[in-house]
């Protein structure tokens, strides 16, 4: 060993330390020898004048390579890059992580463009495996092929995320469903039913968001029946969101399954109807309404069956106030509640007017109605169960008039056990005509059962 290190000693002293030396010592007494020279030969004005210009060729150069570095740079953000974390999403939620970030590139411009190839496949990490419930501070990375370029530099905004880790617990959930563009069906046609592929779902997620869920419900639109008329259609893929009680979207929770498919059926009840015509309003001194024609007697009106089968009729009123001689109208006929659609909106109604006559209906037996069911009425004496009726109208229509078509009653709703004097009203099914009791009150007695 010693050897060895006296023959590295020996290869640096005779090939390197001892040329150096005596180079320096030559160059010393060179200038000690020519320092007279030296100095005149620098002070020589051409002297100087060419040195000035080699340096400032060499300050030139220098300047020059090092700006093109610097204004060769630029910069290029790439936006919303995908986030992607790696943990188990079977057993955990993870909330405050950004979906995607801004990745800026800082180089020069020919870097930038060789770095842009390798961002078709750029994604930004983060590893959370490992990590236990609760708050964390994490980093995001991105892929390491970009930093492979040492010529560009990466940064990431937001570069870390402060993160809560959730265990993931699941519910079962009933399913229901809400109907989007409704409106959109003809007005002829209505959703006789929808008919879901399941009735529940399992929902998961953070616990504290699985209490904020109040309904999960299928979005049924009628937008995707192409073309809907009277059938049954199928729609599928019908997605699903949790709302919760205030009927907003409660977000960060999984369903399972995220989608289902529904049968609609679609139908178109409808009923023919006859136009009632109802006037208002008092006529002329001696005038009478004989007839009324109208263009059109009956319509079909469409709607949910439980409400059309109901109607019976649909009143047109007229104003015949003041009327001293014969009229047509043009009215509007009013859709009843709950009635989608009619056959015809508008009808074209004449009167015909006649002087009036006035004729007696005697012996019209009164009825008694909302009587309690715990009690029992009668009237005082026969005198008080019937009335004579004063009808005045056109003689046509007076004479051909059947008497079972007019109505006494008294209205006995909230009285209890006593005699009283009640109002008699009457009514008659010919509305051309005006009825009237002779007999404007009777005497009755309730009676407990």
């Amino acid at each position: 060993m010693k050897k060895i290190g006296k023959k590295i000693l020996f290869f640096f002293d005779k090939w390197i330390i001892t040329p150096i030396t005596k180079l320096i010592l030559l160059i010393t007494d060179f200038v000690k020898n020519n320092g007279k020279e030296i100095e005149k030969f620098i002070n020589k004005k051409q002297t100087l004048i060419v040195l000035s210009l080699i340096f400032a060729f060499l300050i030139f150069f220098w300047v020059d390579q090092n700006s093109n570095t610097i204004l060769n740079k630029s910069a290029e953000v790439l936006y919303d890059q995908p986030v992607v974390a790696q943990y188990n999403e079977e057993a955990y939620v993870i909330e405050g992580l950004p979906t995607s970030v801004d990745v800026t590139l800082i180089g020069r411009t020919a870097d930038l463009y060789l770095a842009r190839q390798y961002t078709s496949n750029l994604s930004v990490s983060v590893d959370l495996r490992g990590l236990t419930p609760g708050s964390h501070k994490v980093k995001l990375n991105y892929t390491q092929g970009l930093k492979a370029l040492k010529t560009v530099d990466y940064k990431i905004d937001p570069s870390t995320a402060n993160i809560v880790v959730y265990e993931k617990v699941s519910e079962t959930r009933e399913l229901d469903y809400d109907i989007l563009h409704r409106d959109e069906l003809d007005s002829t046609l209505i959703l006789d039913s929808v008919d879901l592929s399941r009735n529940d779902v399992i929902i998961k997620g953070a616990s504290y968001k699985l209490k904020q869920v109040a309904t999960v419900k299928a979005l049924v639109d009628i937008e995707d029946i192409s073309n809907p008329n009277v059938g049954t259609f199928t729609l599928k893929e019908i997605p699903l969101i949790a709302y919760d009680s205030n009927g907003m979207p409660v977000e960060g929770v999984e369903i399972v399954p995220n989608s289902i498919d529904a049968q609609i059926k679609i139908s178109s009840p409808s009923k023919e109807v006859a136009l009632q015509i109802v006037p208002v309003g008092e006529l002329a001194f001696g005038k009478s309404i004989k007839e009324f024609t109208s263009s059109i007697t009956r319509v079909t009106i469409y709607g949910e069956e439980s409400i059309i089968n109901a109607i019976e009729s649909i009143p047109v009123e007229i104003d015949v106030s003041g009327l001293s001689e014969n009229k047509k109208f043009n009215v509007n006929i009013v859709k009843p509640a709950g009635v989608r659609a009619i056959s015809n909106k508008t009808a074209s109604i004449e009167v015909t007017l006649d002087d009036v006559i006035t004729k007696e209906f005697t012996d019209r037996q009164i009825t008694m109605l909302n009587l309690n069911s715990d009690y029992n009425a009668y009237a005082i004496s026969k005198e008080n169960s019937i009335v004579t009726v004063i009808v005045k109208g056109s003689s046509d229509v007076v004479n051909n008039l059947d008497p079972n078509t007019i109505t006494a009653t008294v209205d006995l709703s909230g009285y209890t056990p006593g005699e009283y004097e009640v109002d008699v009203k009457v009514t008659g099914s010919d509305l051309r005509l005006n009825y009237e009791s002779k007999t404007k009150k009777v005497k009755i007695k309730i009676e407990e059962k």
